[in-house]
């Protein structure tokens, strides 16, 4: 085994310039190697990818080796406690959220219904200016605080958890911009919901509590940054995206499921343990604030915020000829949810072109617009519909008909001339949206609602939740795609009830397969929708069903086009990486799609000039670092990063006068903190760096600060193969190089199952073993 190169630097180079094969010149009939530079789609989103690899620079380990034995404990606790904070901090931050939008939607319906007994238009303007009041504090919130708070988040957050980061969607204005733009938009009444803000919210709780905290607002602690690569940062946010699914929904195990389905692209098991946990103390808070509130301490409507939809006391059993109509829900939901998906993909199209390029000001009339809009129509709908006479309910029921104005619940008295009647569609419209679906998914309320009425409110809702996805507002889609999908599943078993008269046939049991299925046909997720629509009705009866509706559903939308995640993520410029390759990169070699690109590559000793030249000239961040073998032929050494490049331009402590390789004295002047980029912030940029002419003459050598070990692929690999390798490894660079000359070993699983037991000669032993049942198993 031989050591170091001939210059005695210390970090792998020698063995590196073994390894690796030369690297091949633009002008030569074989590939050009890529120069590790990200999409031009990056920079004209202002995105950039996120490093997850580990670079096993000098400085790297250098530190790994002064570490002392405690700090591996000390590290895995802190993991621990911070997946305890993110689920304490998302939880507060969901019962604040729910509790401000109950206790605002409260007083405005309790003035509202208090006013229209003497006076409808004094009400109708009453109820009006509330919700503009609230719609417009979200929307001046996000465009002159929180830009990044706009939306749902869970593109962004997507994007993040795939290796994309976008600048500003984890700031500390950016949480703050969202829990408060969350209780004006969703308690202003527009057909958005707080679920996805909720997410969002869990990840950049998490976010900050990886960098320490904010260093802009001075709320911020060294003895906890630790967590200074971008994996940790990851592992973080992984935690935060499911404590906001836990909170938003009290389904804890759900939460797990839908970081792990729909959100990453990259697990282990360690990390499932923490998200597991993570989500098990968010339902621990959520609870304790439920029984907190069930007590009457939460003030108007306090009680009624946290999402549980109890169906429990529903349709006990399901007789096999009800499975073609929840199938036709499922295609339904699957029609619809593609049709969501796609018009809501030309109409934020056609506000970022059009609309939002006018400023400011645009953005916020606009919400206003949709604010009075929606105002009027759920005000006037109303008033097209006669009131029903209160039907006989069951004594335990614990169901008023009219219920009492200012609270929630069903059958609502809205403009009625007698005491004893109710408005099926004010009951819908004068709710909250988590009591409205409730009161759809509701039991034992037979004829409650009138075709009609649900035909109705199903296309104005569906029409405002289009419009209104897209502003600058924050916006989840997850409870509006329940109210749509409740409405027409409702509808159908109505229907269902109708035709088959000697079932027990709940209408609520359509309304929640309803549901089910537009949330798989828009969203397009699976199991953990299942999961969690099962936790937020405590109904393990329907499982098979909605399961059923699901995969119909699903399937259905698939062959229209993607999840509304994905198609809004590709809208903001954000190059996720699906699940799996398409299917011509089967047909396709990694020469292929490096055919055009000139390599723009570094001498391991350069010139300040040209390191500086290169950095101003090209847009990648990452470069190629050749030497010159013993024959005199260019040899890839490793990978150095752009962000490090500028870090030792701005330091100029490794600057030199000779254009020889630098001794490894030179090395202890860098910690692997230095080269760092803080999570919050865009890093540093080479107009930031001001070099006098002088030092543009010195030298640098690059081997200390290089990456020696970087993933390497041969030119005629499958492109299929290289995009599962870059997607499971969650890499940012790959070196195409020609089909290597020798080989100096091979690796099997045997050899990766070393004893631990500190005798490192009995581990080399055991690795070259040459007994029979060890050569059977490596073969």
């Amino acid at each position: 085994m031989l050591a170091g190169g001939d210059d005695g630097v210390p970090d792998g180079i020698g063995m590196a310039r073994l390894a690796w094969t030369r690297l091949p010149t633009a002008e030569g009939a074989g590939p050009s190697t890529s120069a590790a530079a990200d999409d031009e789609l990056f920079s004209a989103a202002a995105v950039e990818s996120l490093d997850y690899e580990v670079i096993e620079n000098y400085a790297y380990r250098e530190e790994q080796a002064q570490r002392s034995k405690f700090w591996v404990p000390y590290y895995v606790m802190l993991k621990w406690l911070f997946s305890l904070l993110i689920g304490v901090g998302t939880g507060l931050a969901a019962i604040f959220i729910n509790l401000a939008v109950e206790n605002f939607s409260g007083w405005k319906y309790t003035a509202t219904f208090a006013i229209i007994k003497h006076s409808y238009f004094v009400g109708f303007f009453v109820y009006t200016v509330f919700n503009l009041a609230l719609v417009f504090s979200s929307v001046y919130i996000v465009t002159n605080f929180a830009p990044a708070a706009a939306g749902s988040g869970i593109p962004e957050i997507k994007g993040y958890l795939n290796g994309v980061d976008t600048h500003g969607i984890l700031l500390f204005r950016t949480l703050v911009g969202k829990i408060f733009g969350s209780i004006g938009s969703v308690g202003g009444g527009l057909a958005l919901g707080k679920e996805g803000p909720l997410v969002h919210t869990g990840a950049c709780i998490a976010s900050l509590l990886g960098q320490g905290g904010s260093a802009k607002y001075h709320l911020s602690s060294r003895w906890v940054r630790i967590f200074e690569s971008d994996r940790d940062r990851r592992d973080l946010v992984t935690c935060g995206c499911a404590a906001g699914v836990a909170a938003a929904f009290r389904a804890p195990v759900g939460g797990v499921l839908f970081a792990l389905e729909e959100v990453t692209s990259w697990w282990r098991s360690h990390l499932m343990w923490r998200v597991f946990f993570t989500s098990a103390v968010v339902a621990v808070v959520v609870r304790s604030a439920m029984n907190w509130c069930n007590s009457g301490k939460c003030g108007h409507f306090g009680a009624g915020g946290f999402i549980i939809w109890d169906i429990s006391g529903g349709q006990e059993d399901y007789s096999y000829q009800e499975l073609f109509p929840m199938a036709i829900i499922g295609v339904i939901g699957g029609l619809l949810g593609a049709l969501f998906n796609q018009l809501t993909l030309y109409i934020t199209k056609w506000r970022r072109t059009y609309l939002h390029k006018k400023g400011k000001r645009v953005q916020i009339f606009e919400a206003c617009l949709i604010s009075l809009v929606t105002s009027i129509i759920s005000f006037v709908l109303p008033l097209l519909r006669k009131c029903s006479p209160c039907p006989q309910l069951e004594t335990n029921s614990g169901i008023e008909c009219p219920h009492p104005p200012g609270t929630d619940g069903n059958f609502v008295n809205f403009y009625c001339s007698k005491d004893k009647e109710y408005n099926d569609l004010a009951t819908i419209f004068f709710n909250t949206q988590d009591d409205a679906i409730r009161n759809l998914f509701s039991a034992k309320t037979f004829h409650e609602y009138s075709a009609r009425s649900l035909i109705t409110f199903l296309v104005m809702f569906y029409s405002l939740a289009v419009v209104t996805f897209g502003t600058a507002v924050p916006a989840g889609q997850f409870v509006p795609g329940i109210m749509i999908g409740s409405t027409y599943g409702r509808l159908v078993g109505m229907f269902v009830v109708k035709f088959y008269k000697k079932l027990n046939i709940e209408e609520g049991t359509y309304a929640l397969l309803g549901a089910a299925s537009f949330l798989g046909g828009s969203m397009r997720m699976t199991v953990s929708l299942c999961v969690i629509m099962v936790e937020i009705t405590n109904n393990l009866k329907l499982l098979p069903l909605i399961m059923l509706v699901l995969l119909v559903s699903k399937a259905v939308g698939d062959f229209f086009n993607e999840g509304l995640y994905e198609e809004q993520a590709r809208l903001r410029g954000i190059p996720l990486l699906d699940s799996r390759p398409k299917q011509v990169m089967r047909n396709m070699s990694a020469r292929d799609v490096c055919r055009n690109q000139k390599v723009v590559s570094l001498p391991r000793v350069s010139r300040v000039v040209d390191i500086v030249s290169v950095l101003r000239t090209n847009k990648h961040n990452g470069f190629p670092v050749v030497d010159r073998g013993q024959n005199g032929e260019s040899l890839v050494i490793g990978l150095i990063l752009r962000s490090h490049l500028l870090v030792l331009l701005q330091a100029k402590v490794d600057f030199q006068n000779s254009p020889f390789p630098c001794g490894p004295g030179v090395l202890n002047r860098h910690n692997f903190s230095d080269f760092v980029k803080p999570a919050s912030s865009k890093g540093k940029s080479i107009d930031d760096i001001h070099l006098t002419e002088d030092e543009l003459g010195l030298y640098l050598d690059l081997a200390p600060f290089l990456n020696p070990s970087p993933y390497v692929v041969p030119e005629d690999m499958s492109l299929a193969k290289v995009y599962n390798l870059f997607r499971q490894l969650g890499l940012r660079h790959v070196f195409v190089v020609p089909r290597p000359s020798r080989v100096v070993g091979l690796i099997t699983r045997k050899d990766l199952l070393l004893e631990e037991d500190g005798n490192t000669a009995m581990a080399e032993l055991q690795s070259t073993s040459g007994l029979a049942e060890w050569q059977i198993a490596r073969r």
